[in-house]
């Protein structure tokens, strides 16, 4: 199974490339003693950080990008302007949208600040002034440097790799919280085309009790919106957290690419219900066939309010920021100030959108990204737009005479008429056999997630009713009937939901029938039958890939042995080399201590017999000399080059004795290794 991180670097070849890096984040924070994660969750984190990481659907955010307008700060779309609000962030991360705005001091080196909040190695050997950090030498600091999740490891599998390599060291809690959550600034939150963080983010966490009351989710989506001109203008990767864009595009323009996981918290944060596993039917496509999709995509299924009948209105996020999902803002977040213009998209209130002029709206942002000469104070500087915000911006006015968005989309289609090529409408007849296909199998996909959140809402439905009937107190059986009628109410809306997919897939099918032609039928016969094709290639190529790398790992595991058999062996030779020189220097010295004796005992020796000795010699050697007579008389004719050479006895004995002690060697060797 791809993971999100290899999805973003297959997808960066010839696409967008995302550095969000999303699954090691969930793993560390598990990772973490439960004294810091709770400190965490305090800070307003805790609720994103239980969503379970999914899938980046790479080609749908890049075809999505591409409509982001900056003049009015929205997405262009066939049906009309749409944004995400921080109505969205508060249901869909469950991150708080309300509390003190992410202004304050931003400095011209921050050295001291580093030292003091991180630690001074992350500051060693650089020149000053510092002004950004390396993201990877905040996780290098708890041993988790280079981790990536594999192709074939699943989630659990990596986070064990990840809790067996972690290691705080001696550190304080304070320290590693500030170390966890500037990591999670840096590849989450407000992830930028570098692999470096601004270090002005980390003087955010000098106070972590203060760091609680800050609005990170108006700060995150602030700095999104400030992201997306840039990453739409040919560039290679993105910016921003974009798994949230991704599930806002879900739950407005429904496309089927995410499937509900049975027995999955239901409640805030929304992005927790969704499975954005690979589908085969739906994700084998490109940019271009989402583009295509999107503009061809009915109008009547767009979903404005799809928070209207949610029961866990009483989540902290939710519940802190209703005030303010019916005003317009201005959305802060260090440097950055995006306009949230509400007035373009109040059907996502449950009213009718009024006749606007986007150039007319005026309150423009003013976002910059660069560094200062000098410490300067953002908030002092724009106190105005800070006092904006604690105001609560302004509200936005319903026009309750209005009976439907005709005029509305009249003026906005003949502003964006080229934009969206409303004359191109008509596709050939492939392609639209091909995107028919395409909506029929998200339907399928989308009935399949339908239908198992209906078991599961029959399910809690049964077991709070069999609670109810157990007779508890009144309290509680009057809490157990409130949550009795949501899932009532949930159940319906739900089998509502599957009745409206199942008549829209018979009308599909209706359509693609009407045509009678035989033409068509044969092209969707054999469109079917390669995919089917493709697929099992696909499988048989997967099959081929896990064995190969299966055979990979022996090889490898049979390399390695062979090597640890040959060190050895090459270790074993080292030790005999060493006896085997041990015992000659042990020889040596003997042979030369013996030699030296010898000499000395012959020195000793030679003064007292050499009279004798030659005179016996001398004799000895006359008996066989014919030149020598008795008497002292030499024989003329003899001559003394004739004589054998005397054997040296000496010699010979001393080399009897090396042979010798060479014989014993080896029984010494043995006593040895005895």
């Amino acid at each position: 199974m791809l993971t999100l991180n290899d999805l973003c670097f297959l997808q960066g070849k010839g696409g967008m490339r995302s550095r969000v890096t999303w699954d090691l984040c969930w793993a560390w924070y598990r990772a973490l003693p439960e004294v810091q994660q709770a400190q965490i969750a305090r800070m307003g984190f805790g609720h994103l950080l239980s969503v379970r990481p999914f899938h980046l659907d790479v080609p749908y955010l890049e075809a999505l990008r591409e409509r982001w307008e900056e003049d009015c700060k929205g997405f262009i779309m066939p049906w009309g302007h749409i944004i995400p609000t921080l109505e969205d962030v508060a249901y869909l991360t469950g991150l708080p949208v309300q509390g003190e705005p992410i202004v304050g001091l931003e400095r011209r080196d921050y050295h001291d600040d580093i030292t003091e909040l991180l630690g001074p190695e992350f500051v060693a050997g650089r020149r000053r002034p510092i002004r950004s950090i390396l993201l990877g030498s905040l996780s290098e600091a708890v041993g988790l440097r280079g981790r990536r999740r594999g192709p074939l490891e699943t989630l659990d599998e990596f986070y064990a790799g990840v809790r067996e390599a972690f290691d705080l060291g001696d550190r304080s809690e304070e320290c590693s919280v500030r170390i966890f959550v500037s990591y999670l600034f840096g590849r989450l939150l407000f992830t930028t085309q570098s692999s470096q963080m601004n270090c002005k983010f980390v003087l955010l966490l000098r106070n972590l009790a203060q760091a609680g009351r800050y609005a990170w989710g108006a700060a995150m989506l602030g700095h999104l919106f400030s992201l997306l001109p840039s990453s739409s203008q040919r560039s290679q990767s993105t910016g921003g957290f974009t798994p949230f864009l991704q599930i806002w595009g879900y739950t407005r323009f429904p496309m089927g690419r995410g499937t509900l996981v049975e027995g999955r918290q239901m409640m805030v944060p929304l992005m927790t219900r969704w499975e954005v596993a690979p589908d085969p039917r739906v994700t084998d496509r490109r940019a271009g066939e989402v583009r295509v999709a999107l503009n061809h995509y009915p109008h009547e299924q767009v979903v404005w309010t799809p928070y209207a009948g949610e029961a866990d209105a009483s989540h902290p996020a939710v519940a802190a920021g209703c005030p303010l999902f019916d005003r317009h803002l201005l959305l802060l977040c260090l440097g950055t100030c995006e306009v949230l213009y509400l007035e373009l998209v109040v059907r996502t209130l449950g009213w009718h959108q009024p006749a606007i002029e986007v150039p007319s709206l005026g309150r423009e942002g003013h976002s910059r990204r660069r560094f200062f000469a000098e410490d300067r104070d953002w908030g002092a500087d724009h106190g105005s737009t800070v006092a904006y915000w604690r105001e609560g911006g302004e509200q936005v006015i319903q026009q309750r005479d209005l009976q439907d968005s005709s005029a509305y989309m009249e003026d906005y289609q003949a502003q964006y008429a080229r934009r969206l090529r409303l004359d191109r409408r008509v596709m050939p007849e492939s392609q639209a056999i091909r995107l028919l296909e395409g909506r029929l199998a998200e339907q399928e996909v989308e009935l399949s997630r339908l239908r198992a959140e209906v078991r599961t809402l029959k399910e809690e439905l049964a077991r709070a009713r069999a609670s109810r009937d157990l007779g508890a107190s009144s309290s509680a059986q009057l809490a157990r009937g409130d949550l009795a009628d949501r899932l009532q109410a949930a159940l319906d809306r739900a089998q509502a939901r599957v009745q409206e997919l199942e008549e829209q897939a018979r009308e599909i099918g209706a359509e693609r029938q009407g045509g009678g032609v035989a033409t068509l039928q044969a092209q969707m016969e054999s469109l079917r039958l390669e995919f089917k094709a493709k697929i099992s290639g696909l499988e048989a190529e997967r099959r081929t890939m896990v064995t190969a790398m299966e055979e990979l790992r022996d090889d490898r595991a049979t390399m390695r042995g062979r090597l640890l058999e040959a060190r050895e062996r090459e270790r074993e030779a080292e030790i005999a080399r060493a006896w085997i020189a041990t015992d000659y220097e042990i020889l040596k010295d003997r042979v030369l201590k013996k030699r030296r004796e010898q000499q000395r005992q012959a020195q000793q020796a030679t003064p007292a017999r050499t009279g004798s000795a030659f005179a016996s010699l001398e004799d000895i050697v006359s008996l066989g000399d014919p030149s020598v007579v008795r008497g002292g008389v030499q024989r003329p004719e003899a001559s003394t080059a004739s004589r054998p050479p005397l054997p040296d006895r000496r010699r010979e004995r001393e080399e009897e004795e090396v042979s010798s002690s060479r014989r014993q060697r080896p029984a010494e060797g043995e006593r040895r290794e005895e």
